[in-house]
Formats: C-alpha cells, sequence, structure tokens
C-alpha cells in the first residue's frame, strides 16, 4: 500500500466515525492468515504495516526455544514481491466490515435511548416468522409475529407506526431494533401525536388496559381545571380519536375520565354503560357495581371485555350487578347505609314496571328507589 492509500484509509475512518488504528490492526491481523495459508507456511506469521508509508512486511515466527506456555520466536522476513494484490483484497474485506461495525454501532448508540419511543416506518419484507420495517435509509426494525396483533396483515411498502421496546447488539446483516404494535404505550404514543394537550403535558394519560387489534380503554386527567381531557382526546366530532383508531386497523378505543375517588373511576372505567352505584372495599380493593337492568350485558360486555379492561384499567377486581340482582343479594341496605358507596346514576328511581317503563321519581338520598318503591322506607314510615 501507498502513503496515498494510508491518506485515504484515515480519511475513510474519519468519515465513518471508525477507529483508524484498531482498523488496521484488524488488516494486520487479516493478512497474516492469508499469507500463512497463501504462502503454506508451516508456522504462523504475522503482518506489519507501516503507519507513514503503507509499505507492508510479512514475518514467520520460528519457533526457536522456550516453554509451550511461552514460546520464543524468531522472525524471518518472508515479504513476497507481489505483496500489494493480496493487501489490496484483504484491505477491501476488512474495511467493508468495520464500516458495517461502525454503522451498527452508530444505530445502537442513536436508538438505545429511545426505548419508549415510537417510530413510524415502511414495511419491507413480512411473512410468518417476522416483520421487517425500515425506519430510514440504512437502518431496519424487527417486529416479531409476539408483537403483532391478530388481525393484523402488513403488505410490501405499507407505512406503520411501532414502539420501540428493545435495542441490542446483534450480528451481520441483523437488526438490532425490535419494535412492537402490542404494547399499551404505543396508545400513549399515537394520541401524544394527534393530541396537543397531551404532548404539552395539560392532559395526562393516566393508564391504558388494551387486548390488542380488538379494544382499549384509557383513562385521562387535566392539569387545568375547566378543561375536558375526554373532550380533548376525543377531538371534534371525534376527528383525533379516529386517527388512532385508524393507525391500529380499528381497534375499538374508550376514553374516560380519571378519578382519584376509587368509585368514581371504577364506575366511569365501565363507559359506555351507565352506572347507577359503586360499593367499594378499600380492604381487599374490590368494587360492586350496580347498573340498570338494560345496562348490564353492555357494562359486562362481550365475553366479559367491558369488564375485563375496566378492572385491568382501574387496578380494581370488579363485580357486576343489575338492580334486580342487587335487590335480591341484599345490597339495597348496603346502598341505604352509604358507607363506601357512590351514587353514579342520573338520581332518578331505578324501578320499572313489568313492560320496561322506569319510575320517573327521584330517588331517595343512598337508595336505588324512591319513596314508592323502597321497602326499606315503607317500612319505616
Amino acid at each position: 500500500m501507498s502513503s496515498e492509500l494510508m491518506d485515504a484509509l484515515r480519511q475513510l475512518a474519519r468519515e465513518k466515525n471508525i477507529d483508524e488504528f484498531e482498523m488496521l490492526d484488524r488488516l494486520e491481523s487479516t493478512l497474516a492468515t492469508t499469507y500463512k495459508k497463501t504462502l503454506d507456511l508451516e508456522n504462523d506469521a504475522r503482518v506489519s504495516i507501516d503507519r507513514e508509508s503503507g509499505r507492508i512486511y510479512v514475518f514467520e515466527l520460528v519457533p526457536v526455544g522456550g516453554t509451550e506456555e511461552e514460546p520464543v520466536f524468531e522472525e524471518t522476513d518472508i515479504t513476497p514481491p507481489d505483496i500489494s494484490r493480496f493487501a489490496a483484497q484483504a484491505a477491501k474485506q476488512v474495511i467493508t466490515s468495520s464500516i458495517r461495525e461502525a454503522e451498527r454501532e452508530q444505530i445502537f448508540e442513536e436508538y438505545a435511548d429511545r426505548i419508549g419511543d415510537s417510530v413510524t416506518g415502511t414495511v419491507q419484507q413480512s411473512d410468518s416468522r417476522y416483520t421487517l420495517i425500515k425506519i430510514r435509509e440504512g437502518v431496519e426494525a424487527l417486529l416479531p409475529p409476539t408483537e403483532q396483533p391478530p388481525n393484523e396483515r402488513y403488505d410490501h411498502n405499507q407505512r406503520i407506526k411501532a414502539l420501540i421496546i428493545d435495542v441490542r447488539k446483534t450480528g451481520a446483516n441483523e437488526p438490532s431494533i425490535v419494535v412492537s404494535r402490542t404494547h399499551p404505550n404505543l396508545i400513549k404514543r399515537l394520541f401524544e401525536l394527534e393530541v396537543p394537550e397531551i404532548y404539552d403535558g395539560i392532559v395526562e394519560i393516566k393508564s391504558v388496559a388494551r387486548e390488542p387489534g380488538l379494544r382499549s380503554k384509557i383513562a385521562v386527567s387535566s392539569r387545568e381545571s375547566g378543561l375536558d381531557p375526554v373532550g380533548a382526546c376525543v377531538g371534534p366530532k371525534g376527528s383525533r380519536v379516529r386517527m388512532v383508531v385508524a393507525e391500529l386497523r380499528g381497534e375499538r378505543i374508550d376514553v374516560v375520565a380519571w378519578s382519584d375517588t376509587p368509585a368514581n373511576f371504577v364506575g366511569n372505567a365501565l363507559s359506555p354503560a351507565k352506572v347507577s352505584n359503586v360499593i367499594t372495599n378499600e380492604a381487599e380493593h374490590t368494587a360492586t357495581v350496580i347498573v340498570p337492568d338494560d345496562q348490564l350485558s353492555l357494562a359486562i360486555g362481550k365475553e366479559g371485555q367491558n369488564a375485563r379492561l375496566a378492572a385491568k384499567l382501574t387496578g380494581w377486581r370488579i363485580d357486576i350487578k343489575s338492580v334486580a340482582q342487587a335487590v335480591d343479594s341484599g345490597l339495597a341496605h348496603a346502598i341505604s347505609s352509604g358507607e363506601g358507596v357512590v351514587e353514579m346514576g342520573d338520581g332518578r328511581c331505578t324501578a320499572e314496571t313489568s313492560e320496561g317503563i322506569r319510575c320517573r321519581n327521584k330517588s331517595l338520598p343512598g337508595s336505588l328507589f324512591c319513596r314508592i318503591h323502597d321497602k326499606g322506607a315503607d317500612a319505616s314510615a
């Protein structure tokens, strides 16, 4: 190699952020292996590259004594006349390998601190084993099958958003970034993109419960009095939440108001069902929810989905009963006592006629019924 080539190597090392001396050490090691095989040497070889002139020297390490653990060698100069031909080929391999390793290291350093962030990419390849997503030129992410909602299929060149869940050092030609489409925090990041109040910290997403591809619930609160956090997330005519739903391929999202009162939070979490009363047991962390008879199936949801998500969202174990079930199980007395009970309804009596027509009277304080239908009130009258 000439001094001009050495200058070019140094320039390339600076541009690609590669350690120049490490690259030359690797080149010497590669050439030593190459020359031992090419020259059919009986002993190992050592290659030295002059850092200024680029001249290459090859030495055969001939053992002359010492011990097996610490042998002594005599170096014999066996530099071949056509050394430049082998050197050029080896240099190309080492430089290419060094550049790839440097690029992988740069990607790792760039994205290692971005775990939990969302990224937008283009699907490059998708099959039953994995999906590759191109984030930008030279940077690909792996979307494993375990991180894909069961209802999603990806087409070539399709643009999707995903959450970075891991960044690791890998071997050649392996993506170092792992992303997810099922992680609950993906919903947080999508709402940050669509709702300026969340991005600015005025509205906060307190908790998320998700069954990927099917349905999710998020609880939101506002740091500014007078600002409706649910309305901010839903947007004018549902425009903001609709954008998130579209990105998640139709996954239904319920936005509910968070409350530091557990009973209120539990009642809100069962939206869209209307809740009459919530009886909480702080010691056991359980909540008994009473809903109008016609709201029972809605509160529970298909295959228990609504109740299950509400429990995940609040962290409370929830038992849902209709008004009729509450009366039959003797909960009317517990409600009338008022201990641990929060009224969530519209204040009307929940009694219904045989035709299903609801009573128009106002319910008694701490009761599901008006004076006419409250048996306890009749008994004390």
